[in-house]
């Protein structure tokens, strides 16, 4: 079977298509139309009863699937996602390639001829969620051989690149492997698992960035994408597998850039997310004229285990070009180094632990640089990850660590305990010599502490107005929306009729993709509660500041 370009389905498809000759309605086929068309079935099974006597299964979950693959030359694909934005922005890569050659997507893995994982490895945790889906998923496939017809699974991005060979020798179930800079390889790696044989490509490249393709959204009609800037990262910061499994920094040419964000602008994309591994030390080379630029001078007190590199487009001009593109449009991005920019990532709050990290600051230098951001953007949330029992982390580093969390007051965190990855520096100087049990513990005790500054950074803005981009529904209640602020917290506040400030006063509800000004109420560690004033936009909120 071939991948092939998209036609209508004959009128007298549904008829032809069931064996079995039952009699269940048009309307109940028109599932396997939108997955012949390249949507979904949305779950669609035939009656219970359309099956042989005596079969333990649906026939629906087979017979359909060998009919419609045989008789229509599709395979359809379905795509998994694990692990940071940029796996989210990868799958949706992947997928512009695989729709180009003429793939379908589905949305249930039971309907796919191919299964692809989009694979994090940053932690162990992170891994073991692989490897436990694997076998969920070989059950799938040994009943799908069963019934002849084939499933073919592969494993793409970090992990495929950390462990190739153990991915496709344990159980012989991986069919192909690809790395982060091998997507457009995907139809001829699949073309090769087709007949029969495993296929992988986990060459790193020095200039992929994928500018040319323009992602396919996963979130249709959704109001806030992800936009990748720079791919790989120089930092080589000792405990970090990111360097060896996407390779070294390239940037995108700005043009590019601009042109995914204005095209994004026209879907009516309200927030886009710049996104990079380093993504403050994005530098396009692309033109002769960029490469006489002056090399920035790092934030003070910080340092690089690379020599400074001269020239290139910078991200402050890449930010400010990406702001003129839409008014209207919130701009973040996702993850800086605090040597290039005012950013708060720190890892931990021990200058000890640091240096062994290779962070390239000392506790001071970054404290220096909060209070600078602070002074400079009064009413600023703050964020930063944390590692609990890296190598050689005594009581006294894990107490600095906590003393840090008070004294910043994060608003966001994200906290782990520490994963030794093969390949690292950690790995062949340093010994994990932290106890599982102390790590755990001593996580337990940042986590408790960062919930209790956050809640209380968060209390602060009881009683103030925070701008929101409405998102939807709230999770919990349909009766309430959901958003997030500038500094990117939750906000929850009722789905109520409220004032247009645009000129008529009119009574409206609320729409994902507006904005609406939120009275704060109520605050937790994470979240935001309110009352709305009135749905605005950004330009006229920022004019009122």
């Amino acid at each position: 079977r071939q991948a092939a370009p998209s036609s209508a389905v004959p009128p007298a498809f549904h008829s032809s298509l069931c064996p079995m000759s039952c009699s269940h309605s048009q309307d109940r086929c028109q599932g396997w139309d939108r997955l012949l068309l390249g949507g979904t079935t949305n779950g669609h099974r035939a009656d219970p009863g359309c099956r042989p006597e005596g079969e333990s299964l649906p026939w629906a979950d087979w017979r359909w699937l060998i009919i419609v693959s045989l008789l229509s030359g599709f395979v359809a694909v379905y795509l998994e996602t694990y692990g940071c934005q940029m796996n989210v922005n990868d799958t949706e890569i992947a997928w512009a390639i695989l729709q180009k050659s003429g793939y379908i997507r589905t949305k249930e893995a039971e309907e796919a001829d191919v299964i692809l994982l989009v694979t994090c490895s940053v932690r162990d945790k992170a891994e073991q969620a692989i490897w436990n889906r694997l076998q969920h998923l070989k059950a799938l496939k040994a009943r799908r051989h069963q019934a002849s017809l084939p499933l073919r699974i592969g494993i793409l991005g970090c992990m495929a690149e950390r462990l190739k060979e153990e991915i496709l020798h344990r159980e012989k179930l991986v069919d192909i492997v690809a790395g982060p800079d091998a997507y457009r390889d995907l139809p001829r790696l699949l073309a090769v698992a087709e007949s029969g044989q495993q296929a992988a490509n986990v060459l790193l490249s020095l200039d992929e960035t994928y500018a040319d393709i323009l992602p396919v959204q996963t979130s249709a009609g959704g109001k806030t994408a992800f936009v990748s800037i720079m791919r790989g990262c120089d930092n080589m910061c000792s405990y970090c597998i990111v360097p060896f499994t996407r390779g070294r920094e390239r940037s995108r040419p700005i043009t590019s850039i601009l042109q995914e964000v204005k095209v994004l602008s026209d879907q009516g994309v309200k927030e886009v997310t710049l996104l990079g591994q380093n993504v403050n030390s994005f530098r396009d080379m692309s033109e002769v004229q960029f490469q006489s630029a002056a090399a920035p001078a790092l934030s003070r007190g910080f340092s690089t285990v690379y020599k400074t590199k001269p020239g290139g487009l910078r991200f402050a001009h890449l930010l400010d070009q990406v702001s003129r593109i839409d008014p209207e449009m919130r701009i973040r991005f996702t993850s800086p180094h605090p040597k290039d920019f005012p950013d708060e990532e720190t890892q931990s709050g021990s200058t000890r632990v640091l240096e062994a990290m290779r962070r390239g600051y000392t506790r001071e230098a970054y404290l220096d640089l909060v209070q600078h951001v602070r002074n400079t953007i009064p009413g600023v949330s703050l964020s930063s990850d944390f590692i609990a029992g890296f190598c050689g982390e005594t009581e006294e580093d894990h107490q600095q660590t906590v003393s840090l969390l008070r004294e910043v007051r994060y608003n966001v965190g994200f906290l782990f305990a520490y994963s030794m990855r093969q390949k690292t520096r950690a790995y062949h100087r340093l010994q994990d010599d932290v106890p599982a049990d102390v790590k755990r513990r001593r996580l337990e005790e940042l986590i408790t502490v960062f919930r209790e500054e956050a809640a209380r950074a968060n209390e602060a803005m009881v009683g103030q107005s925070q701008l929101v981009l409405v998102e939807g529904p709230s999770k919990r209640s349909a009766s309430e929306l959901c958003g997030r602020n500038d500094g990117n917290i939750k906000v929850i506040f009722p789905d109520a009729d409220i004032e247009d400030a645009e000129g008529c006063k009119a009574l409206v509800r609320a729409q994902p993709g507006d904005y609406v000004l939120v009275k704060v109420t109520s605050a937790s560690s994470q979240t935001l509660k309110g009352v709305p004033l009135c749905r605005t936009t950004l330009s006229r909120s920022a004019a009122c500041h």
